[in-house]
């Protein structure tokens, strides 16, 4: 059985930052790629960034340049960091594996906001 918590998440002014932590419990997280995905209010939950195993990166257009995702296979833990905030970031925000396939965490709000 996978547990997926995050934390981090929290109120901060457009241009701001935070970073964003998911405690991976279970035997897979070694061998699989993760990712980070968000739902905002009305929306359906998307993508944001994913990284392998061996630390391949991808990232939403919206998200690019601004975002990075990082990985402690030591820790069983994946990060997002998360610089240049803006409004249309807020969400709450969740960790997976890239297919998305464990069972949902809470999940983490951010809030963009002046």
């Amino acid at each position: 059985q996978v547990q997926l918590v995050e934390s981090g998440g929290g109120l901060v002014q457009p241009g701001g930052s935070l970073r964003l932590s998911c405690e991976v419990s279970g035997s897979i997280f070694r061998i699989t790629a993760m990712a980070w995905y968000r739902q905002a209010p009305g929306k359906q939950r998307e993508l944001v960034a994913s990284i392998t195993s061996g630390g391949s990166t991808n990232y939403a257009d919206s998200v690019k340049g601004r975002f990075t995702i990082s990985r402690d296979n030591a820790k069983d833990t994946v990060s997002l960091q998360m610089d240049s905030l803006k409004p249309e970031d807020t969400a709450v925000y969740y960790c997976n594996t890239l297919n998305g396939k464990q069972s949902w965490g809470q999940g983490t709000q951010v809030t963009v906001s002046s």
